[in-house]
């Protein structure tokens, strides 16, 4: 993923190397902090703010990427802020907040890190002062969504943080009604099933966990529309399990086991972050893992095997017969995380891409099937709400601005996967844009009626902007471009929703 890569204004290193291409410099600088929470109507906006866009955008990613000057290793380990920006009556408001977990509190208290992150971030000290310290902070930095009347700001590793949608102040972490203990995890790639049979054709939020060890739990969580836990099943999975997206149809949820392995040691001593102990393995094949949401007398789960090859994040699933047909991107091995690296410094040439593969699973045969959807270096897909699990024919991806090679994401694809046709809109050379979001225009017809919403990083004047594209013509390139007053950190993932929590004028 290449974008992933208190009031009071920290000192940042921003000096890059000058052996470095210039348009890395320049997309370099979307990685500095932004200690500030704003909170202000935007009123510098090119075009015009469509008039049936009502409702709320809540972004989430890492906002300090140091801590008092003392930099982070990695952009996964930054504490996460979020990002709202309200659309009510052809006008936007932004907002942001950090989440004031425990771990932030503590570290913006005495102005240094205290604690070790799971991708390489260490204590000062060296490996002696890190060395059978496994406390983890609870960052809360890769994605928001608002559900059954709730705010959550989500990490994969732990439980979630409740928001309150109006201010973003925390709330406190959220349990799910006792559901969760304290440490469990709760994913952070939730999936709404938009009308799930077994409620009566109301909404579900789908999500899962995963208790790794020389066997792995699979822990699948379904919620209702007040945000009430309605099934928790737990399956367990041969081998070590490294997910952090998954898909779902109507029937299944769906993931894929990554060939990696993880040896502790380095970890426990000190050496290394616990991400940075994950090793890509490519003997070795990729396991895909069928699970029944409802399954039916004598139905178990399925274990595929394919391609080696490492896959984040998930575009869609759909059911087709007998078969199942995963939209993912796949890339040749897992990028890994060195102890000595610079994020800032990525040699884009010299690792793989990305790419969107289809995987068609036939399930009474058990066999996999796969072939290249999009060869352009593409991240963070996404798809039309009411399509989740089922067949679709427009996708939307942050892409490379070229179709050839591997580099920032400069640029918004659409892919009509019936004709094969294309649309991109390109925010090069200055620009790089973040994932993509699908909001359905009211009462619209067509799957792709509506708007993406995308943050864009101006590189040239570092700020961001909140761009709006017309979803069926991608191409013709922004309706509306909302310039905020500063940057937004490259983040991670967000959600919209109808709901609108703009200020009262």
């Amino acid at each position: 993923m290449q974008n992933l890569p208190t009031p009071e204004r920290f000192p940042v290193p921003t000096e890059v190397p000058d052996r470095l291409p210039y348009h890395i410099k320049k997309w370099q600088k979307g990685y500095e902090s932004l200690p500030q929470e704003l909170d202000y109507w935007i009123d510098d906006i090119e075009g015009e703010i469509p008039a049936e866009l009502e409702g709320t955008l809540f972004r989430n990613g890492p906002g300090l990427l140091d801590v008092n000057g003392q930099r982070i290793h990695h952009p996964f380990d930054g504490d996460g802020m979020i990002a709202r920006i309200a659309f009510s009556e052809g006008r936007a408001h932004f907002r942001n907040r950090y989440v004031r977990t425990q771990g932030y509190v503590e570290e913006q208290q005495v102005g240094k890190i205290l604690y070790r992150g799971v991708f390489g971030t260490q204590k000062p000290g060296g490996w002696l002062a890190n060395a059978f310290d496994v406390k983890l902070k609870n960052i809360a930095n890769t994605n928001v969504i608002y559900w059954g009347g709730k705010l959550l700001a989500l990490w994969e590793a732990a439980e979630p943080h409740r928001l309150d949608p109006n201010t973003l102040e925390t709330l406190g972490k959220e349990y799910l009604d006792g559901v969760l203990q304290n440490g469990d995890a709760f994913a952070a790639h939730p999936r709404i099933d938009p009308r799930c049979d077994r409620f009566g054709g109301a909404p579900c939020l789908v999500n899962f966990a995963i208790k790794p060890g020389l066997s792995s739990t699979i822990i699948i969580y379904e919620l209702d529309l007040a945000g009430k836990v309605v099934q928790r099943n737990s399956h367990s999975v041969p081998g070590f399990a490294f997910i952090h997206d998954f898909a779902i149809t109507p029937n299944y949820c769906i993931f894929f086991q990554n060939p990696v392995s993880f040896n502790p040691v380095p970890f426990l001593l000190g050496f290394r972050g616990a991400g940075e102990c994950v090793k890509f393995q490519p003997q070795q094949l990729t396991r895909i893992v069928v699970i029944p949401r409802n399954p039916q007398p004598g139905e178990k789960m399925q274990i595929f095997e394919t391609q080696s090859g490492f896959v984040f994040h998930h575009a869609n699933a759909f059911e087709q017969g007998d078969e199942i047909c995963i939209d993912s991107i796949c890339y040749e091995s897992f990028p890994e995380v060195e102890p000595e690296s610079d994020y800032r410094e990525v040699d884009f040439q010299a690792l793989s891409p990305g790419k969107m593969w289809r995987f068609q699973l036939d399930l009474k045969n058990k066999t996999v099937r796969r072939r290249l959807l999009e060869s352009r270096c593409c991240e963070f897909p996404f798809v039309h709400p009411e399509q989740v699990g089922r067949p679709y024919q427009y996708l939307y991806l942050g892409a490379a601005h070229a179709a050839q090679g591997n580099a920032p994401l400069q640029a918004i694809l659409k892919i009509d996967l019936k004709t094969d046709r294309r649309q991109l809109w390109s925010a090069a050379p200055e620009g790089y844009v973040s994932e993509p979001i699908f909001v359905p225009r009211p009462g619209g017809t067509c799957e792709h009626e509506g708007w993406v919403l995308t943050l864009v990083y101006d590189s040239a004047h570092h700020r961001s902007d909140v761009v709006i594209l017309d979803a069926a013509h991608v191409d013709r390139g922004p309706v509306a471009r909302l310039h905020l007053k500063h940057h937004i950190p490259y983040g991670l993932h967000g959600n919209f929703t109808s709901h609108c929590f703009a200020p009262s004028n």
